[in-house]
């Protein structure tokens, strides 16, 4: 199959390398170019699929500055397919600027289905799914108090990222804003050999990890008021 001037943002495994879909491992197959959040990380994931096609960096710290080239490229009739190292591109990831500026170019834009972290943790929590909102990555600093009453305050269950260097802290935080009997359902390592999920109080969520050290990759899912 020919495809023709189309920008396709592909989500990748976030752990468990069965999660890549047919059609994931077919467009990147199809693709004359594969933009990588890191090529080292990607590239593992590529000859695990055995697909050979020609990859470049593109992430956080180059992406203003080579959106523009590649909106040419696609300008000129190539296919890029656009992933990051887990997970669907632009939630929380490069992806939403190329996918703008494509738009804006006239170029055909397309997200394919597939796996990203804060659905599977949502869903597994047991916290009311109909409605929730989600706040990605919180600041580390300079806001953060801010949002952080923003989440205490909000009706619907919030679902976020966090390093395992801040959870501790940041259940902390949560338990002083929202009150210790707050649910909260703490991820770890979803879809992969040690995923771990810790639901209870935040009270019970901050002795968990005061006992056993956070590591690996955390989703926060928290009940609303």
């Amino acid at each position: 199959m020919y495809f023709c001037a189309m920008l396709y943002l592909v989500p990748t495994p976030i752990g468990n390398l069965e999660d890549i879909t047919q059609r994931a491992v077919r467009v990147l197959s199809e693709a004359d170019l594969i933009l990588a959040e890191d090529t080292r990380t990607s590239g593992v994931l590529l000859r695990h699929l055995d697909i050979h096609k020609p990859m470049l960096s593109y992430h956080k710290f180059n992406e203003h500055q080579s959106v523009e080239h590649f909106v040419e490229r696609l300008r000129g009739g190539e296919t890029i397919a656009v992933v990051s190292d887990a997970g669907t591109p632009g939630i929380s990831d490069p992806g939403f600027l190329l996918a703008r500026e494509a738009i804006r170019a006239g170029i055909e834009v397309t997200c394919l289905p597939g796996p990203t972290a804060l659905i599977p943790a949502l869903v597994a929590s047991g916290l009311p799914s109909d409605r929730f909102c989600f706040e990605g990555f919180l600041p580390q600093k300079k806001g953060r108090q801010t949002r952080l009453r923003e989440i205490a305050e909000e009706r619907r269950t919030t679902v976020f990222y966090e390093s395992p260097h801040r959870v501790l802290k940041t259940l902390q935080q949560l338990a002083e804003l929202c009150g210790p009997d707050r649910q909260v359902a703490v991820c770890r390592e979803l879809t992969k050999v040690h995923e771990d999920i810790v639901r209870g109080t935040l009270q019970e969520a901050v002795a968990h990890f005061t006992e056993h050290e956070p590591r690996g990759e955390f989703v926060i899912v928290l009940a609303g008021l």
